[in-house]
């Protein structure tokens, strides 16, 4: 384990010693449940871990049914987990699974982990109908392994560009975009060839109802992290690939979209898959930049999670003797700005799942 991180040092520091930890195989290393850093009222990252979740990297369901049972449970304080799901969604709700499905199955979001999640709404009872594991693309699902998921539960598959584009939801932006077949704007008047807005998918605007948004451990050459606030925000509109020429623009764009009310009002739980944490590669699956983790980290709050995972894959960088991520504090400050949540994680509660 590459030295001590910075969360830890932060809570030793505000914190009494606390209990000897349970043996782990992650970078962090975290107070267990019930000790004085758990117990107050801030934001909480809740950690299941298992070093049995994966074997060569690929998830065991089982394991991952079991690490996402604990997890939802010690994030809602309810013992049962159907019930801790009930907490979250009702059973009328239209809940969208969130993945990144882009560098497929084992560079993005694992299919076990939405395959897990969706198992835990089925058995809160809510419709199969009423699940929809989502990403822009359907192509990518499918690629990804996602689309035999979705057909072994009978949960929906979508694309959010395949569902077409809301024209009453957008975000603007001075940023110039060239308009591309499948935006909005995109040939409704041959002398439009670029735009300013980015409008909010239809499924996300008019069909979802409730959201729980799956995120992968994984850098971004521009941004630094494929985080909880990326995964969704770009995922959500069209004439996005603008922001993804500049690490400025896109730390100013994310946490714009994000906070649309479309978006973030329906956000009822944030995952990092750290299942395995990948700190070089991006949108292409390279597990010689990979370590497996073998945790999945819970929270009501995108930005604590991000600011974790920008932790981890600087700690990764280190150990590799590669140069760390430096453009995190931009994108934090922007979303603390319009209040998306805490980067500090000094201020954050993080607890062990039992």
């Amino acid at each position: 384990m590459p030295g001590k991180s910075f969360l830890l040092a932060a809570l030793l520091a505000a914190a009494p010693a606390a209990p000897a930890q349970p043996e782990a195989s992650s970078l962090l290393v975290l107070p267990p449940l019930g000790s004085p850093a758990a117990a107050t009222n801030r934001p909480r990252v809740v950690v299941a871990q298992d070093a049995a979740a994966t074997v060569a990297y690929a998830p065991r369901a089982e394991v991952v049914d079991a690490m996402v049972a604990r997890g939802v449970t010690a994030l809602t304080g309810v013992a049962d987990a159907a019930a801790a799901w009930r907490t979250l969604v009702s059973t009328q709700d239209v809940v969208g699974l969130k993945v990144y499905s882009l560098p497929g199955a084992t560079g993005g979001t694992r299919p076990a982990v939405a395959a897990a999640v969706a198992r835990g709404l089925l058995a809160a009872g809510l419709p199969a109908t009423n699940i929809v594991i989502w990403d822009r693309r359907l192509r990518d699902l499918q690629a990804a392994g996602f689309g035999e998921v979705a057909a072994g539960l009978g949960v929906r598959l979508a694309g959010s560009r395949d569902a077409g584009y809301d024209a009453e939801a957008h975000y603007d932006s001075g940023a110039l975009g060239a308009l591309v077949a499948g935006d909005l704007e995109f040939g409704r008047d041959a002398s439009l060839t670029t735009g300013r807005r980015s409008h909010v998918s239809r499924l996300v605007s008019r069909e979802l109802t409730k959201i729980i948004n799956l995120a992968p451990l994984l850098n971004h050459n521009r941004l630094g992290v494929v985080g909880n606030l990326y995964n969704l925000a770009l995922g959500s509109v069209d004439n996005a690939l603008r922001f993804e020429t500049s690490a400025g623009l896109l730390s100013t764009a994310v946490p714009e979209i994000y906070a649309l009310p479309q978006l973030s009002d329906k956000v009822v739980l944030s995952v990092t898959d750290a299942l395995v944490g990948q700190y070089e590669g991006g949108r292409r699956t390279l597990l010689h930049y990979a370590e497996a983790l073998n945790e999945l980290r819970f929270s009501r709050d995108p930005v604590a999670l991000d600011a974790l995972a920008f932790d981890d894959l600087n700690r990764l960088r280190r150990a590799a003797g590669a140069g760390e991520i430096t453009n995190r504090i931009e994108l934090l400050a922007n979303a603390l700005l319009l209040e998306l949540g805490e980067p500090d994680p000094i201020k954050v509660d993080v607890d062990y799942a039992r």
